[in-house]
């Protein structure tokens, strides 16, 4: 049986069909349907579970069947698009629906308009984000789905304007979607309060004033894409509060507020792309930094190169900064026993990717590593091409660390293998 949360999916795939004809399907040209279908299996290879109830060696062991439906009218410029996943979890399970897309374009001069669900891309980081500031989910990216599975939808109303002086482009996301985080189901994780025994969630209401905003103005100056970015919205991934110190009997999750600003730019420079990306985040409901329940303000960095060294072999490398803010007042706010954060925390990442065989094959491996933290995270994979239909990726997340409380190195229990079949139609 499918459940009641998918009902979303069916809803808008029955209302696409039905805007197709006769609004968008005034012909038979109107309607473009493709898809895949994709198997997904990602196992731990040692002997270490997460517990007895969980689901064993297994992180993922998924069915999917991608339907993507375009349609657009030949009398208005407007459009329409619906992308789901019809997917079968086989370690819990489960049937399910994962409505990826759901929108209707409209243009009309300058402006362009978008409305529905939506998956949103800003900044010039790589697998590193400041700017962007839509929900990630972490859980995909960390057992082995392809990489298009990191960015989570959000239902918004997006317009953009073009102009020979400047572009803009801003986002109501009037409903808060968090980022998808792994679990102690599943994951090896440091939780400071593992032993507490109720847990709550608190999300902000459903109202006006909690409504995102993202607006971000962009331009072309001489060989650089140059963007200003502003948010206010809601940290994405949950802070912890206690009902009481230092035995805790409830603990609740709750999204800070947070505003957002930035720039970035990206171009040809050096013989290959030159990218900068900085934001500052302000932490709104922790302006002081003496509140340990909630993120400080902080500054971010980064700093990137891509260049194709020869034939069909690309190699890319960042650096990013983050600086906390009022470093001091967040030392002496933090309980007894709780792990510190360093004021500042750097990371560094390479990539490198070789395609082989008329580019048949393809070899890859993206390295994050924290100085700071000193913890890493490995992703080599590789990919073959049967045919233009049918693909095969196999690779690895292999995680380590100094410090079981640092972001990557309490997945340290977690090295996954993972292997994938894909179909596309």
């Amino acid at each position: 049986m499918i459940p009641p949360k998918a009902d979303l999916g069916l809803l808008m795939l029955v209302l696409l069909i039905s805007l197709s004809d006769p609004v968008f399907g005034q012909d038979e040209q109107n309607l473009e349907i493709h898809g895949f279908l994709l198997g997904e299996l990602s196992v731990r290879p040692t002997d270490q579970r997460p517990g007895d109830e969980g689901p064993g060696d297994f992180l993922l062991g998924e069915e999917r069947l991608r339907l993507d439906i375009f349609t657009w009218a030949d009398s208005i410029e407007a459009s329409a698009q619906f992308k789901a996943d019809f997917l079968h979890d086989v370690v819990a399970g489960e049937l399910d629906i994962d409505v990826r897309e759901a929108y209707v374009d409209y243009t009309t001069g300058d402006f362009d308009f978008r409305v529905g669900r939506q998956i949103a891309t800003w900044g010039v980081g790589d697998l590193l984000f400041i700017n962007d500031i839509f929900p990630k989910d972490w859980v995909s990216f960390f057992s082995g789905r392809p990489f298009e599975y990191l960015k989570r939808g959000v239902d918004a109303l997006r317009s953009r304007y073009s102009s020979t002086a400047f572009n803009a482009e801003l986002l109501v996301i009037p409903f808060f979607t968090p980022d998808n985080l792994p679990t102690s189901e599943r994951f090896f994780l440091f939780d400071p309060f593992a032993v507490v025994p109720v847990r709550d969630e608190r999300r902000p209401k459903k109202t006006f004033g909690n409504a995102e905003l993202a607006l971000r103005l962009y331009r072309r100056i001489g060989d650089f894409d140059v963007s200003l970015y502003a948010y206010k919205g809601f940290w994405p991934t949950p802070s912890m509060k206690p009902d009481s110190s230092p035995s805790p009997k409830r603990v609740t999750s709750f999204y800070p507020q947070r505003s957002v600003y930035g720039l970035s730019a990206q171009g040809s420079a050096l013989g290959g792309i030159l990218s900068f990306e900085s934001g500052y985040y302000h932490s709104r409901d922790d302006e002081d930094g003496n509140n340990p329940t909630i993120p400080n303000s902080q500054a971010r960095f980064l700093l990137g190169y891509q260049r194709q060294l020869w034939e069909d072999f690309t190699l890319g490398s960042q650096y990013s900064g983050e600086i906390m803010k009022e470093h001091g007042a967040f030392r002496q706010s933090l309980p007894t026993g709780f792990p510190s954060q360093k004021q500042y925390r750097d990371t560094i990442t390479l990539s490198l990717e070789q395609l082989l065989k008329h580019q048949v094959w393809t070899l890859a491996l993206f390295v994050f590593y924290s100085p700071a933290d000193n913890d890493y995270l490995l992703q080599p994979h590789t990919s073959y091409k049967f045919s233009d239909d049918l693909s095969a990726t196999l690779g690895a997340n292999i995680f380590g660390g100094e410090n079981e409380t640092t972001f990557l190195g309490q997945f340290d229990k977690n090295d996954n293998l993972f292997l994938s079949f894909r179909f596309d139609f």
